[in-house]
């Protein structure tokens, strides 16, 4: 039943701009505008404030390959240090390492016309534009580098886990702008449950072929078992949907839940994806608490987490 005197308590008040006017000043002025997905985001600003303060808690932060394409990927970088453990998918790697290795990335259209951008050997990612050489051959260059490097020193494994290959790449990478090597250098895990799905991938299936060594990807899940039973209190930042997503709620079912949680998502939830599906669905599954401070975000990632991340210092 609801009571007028408590859903009628939050007024909304108009923005004052002006000139010259701060991230963290704005936000603070659009606390109390109370319409659509601005609100979200500022709710969300809060939760993840509350997250990062919260000792006890051991957060993730998860994202897909795509933003990593574009300048988000400074921000990502940016924001490691302040999460435990990142979450993602195997393109991350193919992107972020082509580009910690000079890959030119362009700003496109996403209105061209394909047939010719694959006559002139361009690919289109949205409206970024990759030279294949960029990508490709960037890529395929400094993982036989790197990779030739790590079965050749002292403590090669002969098999390694997402996360340990990825830390001993993060270890090599001279690009403090990568997100791995932030990573490493700050002795954040970063899980990549479906690292064969990509380029890092078949060059990492290639390599298999004629060398010793073994992929061993429950190794990470157990990993993200023992974090979930580990820490009373988790929260998550959650960057679009799939796989990435999906490692960070369900191992935490486990525990009873997500205690913090933000959700970016440009998808709708009327098709039952995963990617669409609001964090309020999550807690029907017990992946997050009823009790939990969690917000979905409707937006793209490429305006909301700068301000975010920006509103917050954490950078």
């Amino acid at each position: 039943m609801y009571s007028k005197k408590a859903i009628l308590n939050r007024p909304v008040r108009d923005i004052k701009l002006s000139r010259g006017m701060a991230v963290a000043e704005l936000i603070d002025a659009m606390g109390s505008v109370g319409g659509f997905s601005a609100q979200h985001m500022v709710d969300g600003i809060n939760i993840i404030k509350k997250m990062v303060e919260d000792k006890r808690s051991f957060n993730f932060l998860s994202f897909p390959a795509d933003i990593v394409s574009t300048g988000v990927r400074g921000v990502l970088a940016s924001a490691v240090k302040y999460f435990d453990a990142i979450i993602t998918t195997g393109g991350t790697l193919d992107h972020d390492i082509a580009r910690a290795h000079g890959g030119k990335y362009s700003l496109g259209s996403f209105n061209a016309d394909d047939s010719q951008l694959h006559r002139i050997g361009v690919y289109r990612l949205g409206n970024i534009f990759i030279e294949n050489k960029e990508y490709g051959k960037k890529l395929e260059d400094s993982f036989m580098t790197i990779m030739d490097d790590i079965y050749r020193s002292e403590d090669y494994k002969k098999e390694y886990t997402p996360s340990e290959l990825t830390f001993e790449f993060g270890k090599r990478i001279k690009d403090n702008g990568s997100i791995i090597r932030q990573a490493y250098l700050n002795n954040v895990p970063v899980f990549n449950p479906g690292i064969l799905d990509g380029a890092f991938g078949t060059q990492l299936s290639i390599f298999s072929q004629n060398h010793d060594f073994k992929l061993n990807l429950i190794k990470d899940e157990l990993k993200l078992s023992d974090i979930a039973f580990d820490n009373k209190v988790t929260g998550a930042v959650m960057v679009g949907g799939g796989i990435s997503k999906h490692h960070v709620i369900w191992w935490n079912q486990f525990k009873g839940g997500l205690d913090y949680a933000v959700y970016i998502t440009t998808a709708t939830q009327f098709d039952g994806s995963l990617s669409g599906a609001r964090l309020t669905e999550a807690v029907s599954w017990g992946k997050i608490k009823e009790a939990a401070k969690y917000t979905t975000i409707d937006g793209d990632a490429t305006i909301i987490l700068p301000i975010i991340f920006s509103a917050l210092n954490l950078v």
